[in-house]
């Protein structure tokens, strides 16, 4: 009987395999493909159908954006140079208008020499909300936050200097008042007080003394009638006012609707319902047109305040209930943390709970800016020439009568351009706020 041996024979590597490169096909743009469109049959199909579609649509709009007449004369001629050049007058665009009538679809009916004032007060809109929306900007830039709601009216409508600065004056009621007369006569009664001070100020004092001023020492600029505003840049101060004018007024209106006041209470959540049961354009027309019957004889008000004021209301309602959900997101525990550390009612609003119910409104908030800023089209209704009025204006000249697309293209291009930007910085101050790292 033998014996059976067996014997295992181990065997280690000594030496590393060459790094051999990764498959073509998972890597680089057919990598990406294959994962993301073509991973599954259906994705396949609905990546073809979709690449025809994008092909179709592209195959119309790229010639009618390239193979397009940039100068002539009038829609007539470019038809001609149409004809000569590709043998037809259809899937062509005639840009020629937008070259011979951009500057009225930015500036309307502004007196061309003065144009610099509307692009000054630009400049100085986009220095003066640096240091609200960027942490880099200079917090010496605030003055001109400041001084701003002051000089952006004088620039664009002229007239004396001594009205922003009366008009500027009437602040002081606001800002003094509270803190030194809360003493006296107890803070909400100093409140009040303040503000019929400051209302009495600017609706019966700052015109006669005004006028009287400026017959003494006459400073000012060139006036501008408001029926010279239009375009582009009537649609940038209506938006602008409302932006910058129903943030406040809604954060007040939101924290009126959860008041324990009564009174308070029913007053906000009257005006809110009211003003987002009813349709914008019922309020524009309430502007130009009711608003004057209920006015004494001979009051001229003029027809661009009263529409930046019931755009104002309108925007403000609807960021009431905004900010309004972001307060009803934050957990009970935050407010009895502000309690424990003996903050009063607005110490606590302002320290703890309204930053955070503004930081998750972002979406909210900065959607309902966009929409308000594309709203303010809705004012070519009622006689105003923004942008889409002033292509009425433009297609009544027999030169450009029937010609749409291209004066609509370049419209939406605009809106887009700042809708697009005030999204984008949405996302922006989304990511600098965060605070969890999940």
């Amino acid at each position: 009987m033998s014996d059976t041996h067996e014997e295992t024979i181990r065997f280690v590597r000594d030496s590393m395999l060459p790094q051999q490169e990764p498959p073509a096909t998972s890597t680089g743009v057919i990598g990406w493909g294959r994962k993301n469109l073509f991973s599954t049959p259906l994705n396949a199909v609905v990546t073809v159908l979709s690449l025809a579609l994008i092909y179709y649509v592209l195959s119309g709009i790229l010639p009618w954006v390239f193979q397009s007449v940039w100068v002539a004369d009038s829609l007539a001629e470019c038809r001609e140079i149409f004809l000569e050049r590709w043998g037809s007058t259809e899937g062509h665009a005639c840009w020629a208008v937008i070259n011979e009538r951009w500057l009225q679809l930015l500036f309307g009916f502004y007196p061309s020499e003065l144009y610099w004032r509307p692009i000054l007060a630009f400049i100085l809109l986009l220095v003066a909300v640096a240091p609200v929306l960027f942490p880099w900007a200079s917090n010496k830039l605030l003055v001109v936050t400041a001084v701003f709601p002051f000089v952006m009216p004088w620039l664009l409508w002229g007239g004396t200097i001594w009205t922003p600065l009366l008009v500027a004056a009437g602040f002081a009621f606001l800002y003094f008042g509270p803190k030194h007369g809360s003493e006296a006569v107890g803070s909400l009664a100093a409140v009040i007080i303040s503000v019929v001070a400051a209302l009495i100020w600017w609706m019966f004092i700052v015109g006669p003394l005004s006028g009287l001023l400026s017959g003494i020492v006459p400073i000012g600029l060139e006036p501008v009638d408001s029926r010279n505003f239009g375009g582009f840049m009537l649609s940038i101060l209506i938006g602008v006012v409302a932006i910058g004018c129903s943030l406040p007024i809604g954060v007040v209106l939101a924290l009126g609707r959860q008041s324990d006041l009564l009174i308070v209470k029913a007053i906000c959540v009257g005006f809110i319902e009211f003003i987002r049961g009813v349709p914008l354009i019922t309020l524009l027309f309430v502007a130009s047109t009711l608003l004057n019957i209920f006015m004494p004889p001979g009051t001229n008000f003029d027809i661009i305040l009263r529409v930046m004021i019931m755009v104002t209301l309108f925007a403000s309602a609807y960021m009431a209930e905004v900010i309004r959900g972001g307060l009803a997101a934050l957990p009970k525990g935050q407010y009895e943390g502000a309690d424990s550390l003996g903050l009063d009612y607005w110490q606590a609003q302002r320290l703890v709970i309204m930053p955070q119910a503004l930081k998750i409104s972002i979406p909210g908030i900065v959607s309902t800016f966009i929409g308000v800023f594309k709203d303010t089209t809705l004012v070519s209704i009622i006689g105003l020439l923004d942008p889409i009025g002033l292509t009425n204006s433009i297609r009544a000249d027999a030169a450009w009568n029937g010609i749409y697309w291209e004066l609509f293209a370049f419209i939406a291009l605009l809106f887009f351009i700042f809708c697009f930007s005030m999204s984008r910085y949405s996302m922006y101050l989304e990511r600098r706020l965060k605070t969890d790292h999940r």
